[in-house]
């Protein structure tokens, strides 16, 4: 693959190892007292989960600091030896980062898309630094419920925006959620797209996929409906409008425990929309949730849409009568993101 980036990503190969089954060039199994600090502060249920205890080796590999780790055994919390600065580390196959990060390379920068720092590669190992971030927009809705119009004008903007420069730029992101958004700063006024490790590379303007990679609350009906192909560029926008609508309301359009009943619901694509928000948002809302993929505005077109640059005059004072109804099915603490692919095998 031709690999070309207009702003280029510094890649170092710090040194071999001593020993061959792992990459840290100085180890020091150190043992931290420090108090365990979690990857989405100020939650009420962190995302990704906290770290399992404080007896994780503290290892030290060129001018980084590995700490605890933040997701399973390839995410760590880094800092950098000298400007302390905070980082989060993916560490990934040394044969297969390059297939990884693709998606990456090919990508121009956005202010909406997490951005590579620095790589190191080690031996069997390469080591990928990307900024911190504060807590992701799952966590965040769940807690507060549900966003003001405004407030959610300004985050889905960028939510959409880190999502067209993708479509403009021959990528498509297939597994489009909440949790995927994670906030930049700690007053969690600015977002950005933390992985496009999932990001499927267009060879041609063709978007025309056939797998079924996703999560069951965000899965387009074209998907549930088709043996073949489809245009992942709107199935990518049905998910926009699943956050949207979840950001908005407090809850999934389409909501169920069991798979089958929420897959029914979706390929009907009957959702109701809570009078207290504006028509404004109800129209963007009903622009996105379209069954027919044609018909959908795509990512490009949501940002010229007049709701973000409206005067917007909203309550903020709790539920409607007919959300009361639903108080039951506010985003959920539960599964209801697992992959989609083992439904289908």
């Amino acid at each position: 693959m031709n690999i070309q980036r207009s702003s280029p990503i510094n890649i170092t190969r710090y040194g071999r190892s001593r020993h061959k089954n792992h990459d840290f060039e100085d180890l020091s199994c150190l043992r931290t007292t420090e108090s365990i600090q979690s990857f989405s502060p100020n939650l009420g249920s962190p995302s990704p989960p906290e770290t399992p205890n404080s007896s994780h080796c503290i290892s030290c590999i060129g001018k980084y600091l590995l700490l605890e780790p933040l997701e399973g055994d390839h995410v760590f919390r880094g800092v950098h030896l000298h400007s302390g600065e905070e980082l989060v580390c993916k560490v990934f196959d040394i044969a297969r980062y390059q297939e990884s990060l693709a998606a990456y390379f090919c990508l121009s920068g956005h202010e909406n898309i997490n951005q590579i720092v620095e790589i190191l590669l080690g031996e069997t190992r390469a080591y990928v630094f990307f900024e911190k971030s504060h807590g992701d927009m799952h966590s965040f809705v769940r807690t507060c419920k549900k966003l003001r119009e405004d407030e959610a004008a300004r985050l889905f903007h960028q939510i959409a925006s880190a999502v067209a420069h993708c479509h403009d730029n021959g990528l498509v992101l297939r597994d489009l959620k909440l949790r995927k958004f994670v906030f930049k700063n700690e007053d969690r006024s600015l977002v950005k797209l933390e992985s496009l490790e999932d990001a499927y590379i267009l060879e041609g303007e063709d978007d025309s996929l056939s797998d079924k990679h996703g999560c069951p609350a965000y899965v387009s009906p074209e998907i549930l409906n088709t043996s073949g192909s489809y245009s992942g560029k709107a199935a990518d926008v049905w998910s926009l409008g699943v956050m949207l609508y979840t950001i908005l309301v407090g809850r999934y359009p389409f909501h169920d425990v069991e798979p089958s009943s929420l897959f029914s619901k979706i390929r009907r694509g009957q959702f109701s929309i809570p009078e207290t928000l504006t028509p404004k948002a109800k129209c963007l809302i009903r622009s996105i949730l379209r069954r027919e993929p044609t018909e959908r505005l795509t990512s490009r077109e949501i940002l010229d849409h007049p709701w973000f640059s409206s005067d917007i005059h909203v309550s903020n004072s709790g539920y409607g009568a007919n959300e009361k109804e639903a108080s039951d099915q506010l985003v959920p603490d539960v599964n209801m993101e697992e992959e989609l692919d083992k439904f289908f095998s």
